[in-house]
C-alpha cells in the first residue's frame, strides 16, 4: 500500500504524462493535488495547462513565469563554466530541473502539502535530478514517482489509459502521439519513436527551432555579443535582460540552422540513450564565451577551468546542482570571470557559428609582444634558457637510457 498522502504538489505541464498522473493520483492516493506549471520559455500556451487542471477539479493552480530567473540564476552560471556533458551536450534539460524542484518545495511549504510529484520515468535521469534537489531543500519531503509505482509501463499503455479516462492525447502531423520532448529557453530535446534506433536519421519535420542548414540563407550574418564579468549583457549594442537576450540569440541562430546535436549519451542510471537536441542560442553563447575568455583569462586559470569543466558538467547532468561540490566549483568559476568583459563577433552561416573578432579593455593579449615583426619588449634570447630548464629532466632521463 502506498504511503498516505494528504496533499501533493505535482510538476504539471498539461501534456500527456502529467495529465495521466493527475488522474492517477486522485484514483490511487485520493489526495488533494496542487499543480505547478513553470514557464521556462518552452513556447507553449500555458493557459491550456490551467484549463486542463481546472477541468480535472484542481483547486490550487500555480503557473509562474520563471524565464528571467532560469536564465540569470541557472543558465548563465552554467555557461560561465563552459559546461558540456561528454563534450557535446549543453545540458538544456538538466539545468531546468533544479529550478522546477525548488519551486515545488516552496509551493509545498506555502500550501501545506506533504508530498511532491514528478513525471520522470524510472529509466531516466530526471527522476534523479528532481529527487536530489527535493531532498537537498527539504530532507523530510515525501516523493511520489508514479512511473516507479504504476503498471503503465509503456507509451502505448499510457495512451490507452488517457483515452479510457477522457484525457486528450496530442497528435503529431502523422496522427500519432509525438516524440517525448522537453523544451525551455535554452533548448528542446526529442526522444523515443524512430530515434530509439541510433542509425536512423531524424526526420526534418521534427525540428521546431532551427531551419535545416542547407535551407539557411546563402548570405552569412554577423552578431556581436557583449559580456560583463562572464555574462552576456547585449546583442549588437542592445542591452537586454537575460531571458530577452536568449530569445534574440535563439532567433538569430535558428534562422541559420545552428544548434542541432544528435547524441548517444551515458545516463546516470547506467544505460545509453539517444537524443536529438536543438540549442541554437546556447551554441552561440558557448562559442562567444570561450572566445571572450581566450582574450581575458590567464593561461593557467583557463587551463584549470578546462580541467574542472567535465566534473562540473557531470554534476549538473547527474542532478547535483544543490550539492556543496557544485557550489564550490561555482565559486571558483565565478572568481575567474571578473575580467571576462568585452565583445565577441560571430559569423553565422549554414549551421556554423565562427568567431571572427574579439576585443576587451581588460584583455591580456598584447600586440607589441605577440607581433612577428621586430619589437623592443620581448628578448627572444631568453627562450634558450627557458627551453634548457624545461628540457633538463628529459636530458637526464635520456642519458640514463643510453
Amino acid at each position: 500500500m502506498p504511503r498516505k498522502v494528504n496533499k501533493a504538489v505535482l510538476a504539471y505541464s498539461g501534456g500527456l504524462d502529467t495529465s495521466v498522473i493527475l488522474r492517477w493520483l486522485k484514483d490511487n492516493y485520493g489526495c488533494e493535488v496542487v499543480t505547478f506549471t513553470a514557464d521556462l520559455g518552452q513556447g507553449e500556451e500555458l493557459a491550456d495547462a490551467r484549463a486542463k487542471a481546472e477541468a480535472m477539479g484542481v483547486k490550487e493552480i500555480f503557473i509562474e513565469d520563471l524565464r528571467e530567473e532560469f536564465v540569470r540564476d541557472y543558465v548563465f552560471p552554467m555557461f560561465r563554466a563552459n559546461a558540456l556533458y561528454e563534450g557535446v551536450y549543453l545540458l538544456g534539460t538538466s539545468i531546468a530541473r533544479p529550478l522546477i524542484a525548488k519551486r515545488q518545495i516552496e509551493i509545498a511549504a506555502k500550501t501545506g502539502a506533504d508530498a511532491v510529484v514528478h513525471g520522470a520515468t524510472g529509466k531516466g535521469n530526471d527522476q534523479v535530478r528532481f529527487e536530489l534537489a527535493y531532498y537537498a531543500l527539504n530532507p523530510d519531503i515525501h516523493v511520489v514517482a508514479p512511473w516507479r509505482e504504476w503498471d503503465l509501463d509503456s507509451r502505448t499503455k499510457l495512451v490507452e489509459y488517457a483515452e479510457s479516462n477522457g484525457i486528450a492525447v496530442q497528435k503529431d502531423k502523422k496522427g500519432e502521439p509525438p516524440y517525448s520532448m522537453d523544451a525551455n529557453l535554452l533548448h528542446i530535446s526529442y526522444e523515443g519513436k524512430m530515434l530509439e534506433d541510433p542509425w536512423a536519421e531524424p526526420d526534418e519535420s521534427m525540428f521546431t527551432r532551427t531551419v535545416a542548414p542547407e535551407a539557411a540563407p546563402d548570405k552569412p550574418a554577423y552578431v556581436e555579443i557583449a559580456f560583463s564579468a562572464g555574462d552576456p549583457v547585449a546583442i549588437d549594442g542592445d542591452a537586454l535582460s537575460p531571458a530577452k537576450l536568449f530569445e534574440r540569440l535563439n532567433a538569430l541562430a535558428g534562422a541559420h540552422g545552428i544548434g542541432r546535436a544528435d547524441i548517444v549519451e551515458n545516463r546516470f542510471v547506467g544505460m545509453k540513450s539517444r537524443g536529438v537536441y536543438e540549442t541554437p542560442g546556447g551554441t552561440l553563447l558557448y562559442a562567444a564565451h570561450r572566445a571572450m575568455e581566450s582574450l581575458t583569462l590567464d593561461r593557467e586559470a583557463a587551463h584549470l577551468k578546462d580541467e574542472l569543466m567535465p566534473r562540473y558538467a557531470e554534476l549538473v547532468y547527474n542532478g547535483f546542482w544543490f550539492a556543496p561540490e557544485r557550489e564550490m566549483l561555482q565559486a571558483l568559476v565565478d572568481e575567474s570571470q571578473k575580467n571576462v568583459t568585452g565583445e565577441v563577433r560571430l559569423k553565422l552561416y549554414k549551421g556554423s557559428a565562427s568567431v571572427v573578432g574579439r576585443r576587451s579593455a581588460l584583455g591580456l593579449y598584447d600586440p607589441e609582444i605577440a607581433t612577428f615583426e621586430a619589437d623592443e619588449v620581448f628578448d627572444q634570447r631568453d627562450a634558450e634558457g627557458f627551453i634548457k630548464l624545461n628540457a633538463l629532466r628529459l636530458r637526464l632521463a635520456a642519458k640514463k637510457r643510453d
